[in-house]
Parts: structure tokens; sequence; C-alpha cells
């Protein structure tokens, strides 16, 4: 029998290397201990395994899957955790108070809601640009089309878990989704914390070159599934005439990045 914990962290890997001992690092450091760590392996034989340790708030589980979506999926299954967090290997926490701030907005909020079961968002840091991507603070259409919060900065109530996980036909996109069910079908309430949460390595499996054809043929099925066709083509234009192609190479960009975000956090404040 598990003991319910405030957080849930749950890691998904395949032959992750060191990277999984990097992201388990930032974990133990953690300077709040109300969570459990839920790994999930899909059936790794380079060794990474061996520096998980035998604790009694750490869960390894192997089983063979389909994908990342798939894996992410079955380890909701074995979490017991108020929260969830999907860290993957490679990523880490910002630093040691995260899973602290994060704990003290959930209390808050339950203080002025009882019955509160929504999902706290906050920041990304990317290691490559080394450079902090800034969540807006309000979550609207716009928002939902273009820039929705990494899964890696969202504590979900274990409740967004319960009817259904991630649909895995969306290979790449599968997040996104879930977050657009959550805000237009499970109408969650959600909550933003200025709380930079994660470092993201950057990199990973949706920013290769074909997936990323891949994903933006599933961006716009989804988007038009949750928010329609005229809300797709409105808000397309509003970026081609804005100049989003450009503007997201430059938050890509080493030099121009840090301005870039500067900028955005700037608007983002002025909104909120």
């Amino acid at each position: 029998m598990h003991e319910t914990k405030m957080f849930s962290i749950i890691v998904v890997c395949l032959n992750a290397g060191d990277r999984l001992q990097d992201t388990l690092d930032s974990i133990w450091k953690q300077s709040y201990s109300d969570y459990e760590v839920i790994i999930k392996d899909g059936g790794s034989k380079d060794g990474s395994l061996s520096c998980v340790p035998k604790k009694d708030n750490v869960h390894l589980y192997r089983e063979k899957d389909t994908g990342i979506y798939d894996a992410m999926n079955q380890a909701v299954r074995y979490a017991h955790g108020e929260y969830l967090l999907f860290l993957n290997t490679g990523d880490l926490f910002y630093d040691e108070q995260v899973l602290d701030r994060v704990a003290s907005v959930i209390q808050k909020k339950k203080e002025e809601q009882s019955d509160f079961t929504g999902i706290i968002y906050g920041n990304l840091y990317h290691l490559g640009l080394e450079s902090v991507i800034y969540a807006s603070p309000g979550i609207n259409d716009f928002t939902c089309y273009r820039n929705v919060p990494c899964h890696q900065t969202c504590f979900y109530h274990r409740s967004m878990f319960e009817k259904r996980g991630y649909d895995v036909k969306y290979n790449v996109r599968a997040d996104y989704e879930h977050f657009l069910w959550c805000y237009y079908e499970k109408k969650t309430e959600f909550v933003y914390t200025e709380t930079i949460v994660a470092s993201y390595e950057g990199g990973g499996y949706s920013e290769t070159k074909e997936n990323r054809k891949r994903s933006a043929l599933q961006h716009k099925e989804i988007v038009i599934r949750y928010m329609g066709k005229a809300k797709y083509i409105k808000y397309r234009m509003i970026l081609l005439l804005t100049l989003a192609p450009i503007r997201s190479k430059l938050a890509e960009n080493e030099q121009f990045s840090k301005l870039y975000n500067a900028i955005k956090t700037w608007i983002y404040k002025k909104k909120g």
C-alpha cells in the first residue's frame, strides 16, 4: 500500500544514460519532502537504471510501451500523489525550493477554495538558450492556440487523468491536446505561479525536423477540434500578420532569445 503524497514526480525513460541520474539528483535536492517518484522504464539495456535508489518513496516500473505518451499514461496508473508533474529524463528542477513554493500556492488556493482541483503552472528555463521562457499569466483562446505552458511546468490535479489520459494518436502533441481538453471540456481552473519550475535541455523528441512537421499537422487538427475552424483561421492570420515565424526564430536564437523573452515577459506582466 502506497502512502498518499502531495506530489507524484513522474519520470519516463528508455536508455537514458547519465541524464536519468541528473534528473533524479535534482529531485533529491528538493527542500520539500512530501513527494513520491514514479520511474516508468520502457526496457532500458544501457545500465542507466542502476542509479535508481531503493527508497520508500521511489517506485520503479518496467513495462513495454508504444512511445512517450503511452509511457506517461502507464506511469499515471501507478501514481498516488494528489498532484502530478511529468519531469522527463534530462529535465531538472530549476532550484531546490520549487516544490516548496508550489505546495504553498496549492495550500493558499485550498484555503480560498476547499474543493480546488485545478492545474498549477509556472515558467521554464531553457538550458540551451540560457533564457527563461515565461508562461502567460492567463489562459484564453489565443493562449491555447499559441503558447500553452510546457508540461514540465504543469502540476496536474490527479482528477485531470481520472477519465482519460493522453491521446496517444497524437504522438508529438498529446500533451497539448490534453491541455486543451482540460481547458475546454473539463473546464479546469488554471493558477499561474511566477516560479521557474524546470530547466529544459532542449532538442527533445518533438523538436526533430520530421516531428516538427507532424507537430504542425497535429496542432491544426487539435485546434479545430476544440476551437473550431473559424478561430483556427483567425489566429493563424494574426500570427502571420504579426510575423510570428520570424519572432519564433528570434526566440530560438542564442543571441536574441534573452531580449525576446524579456520583451514577452514585460507584455505578459502588463496584461496581468
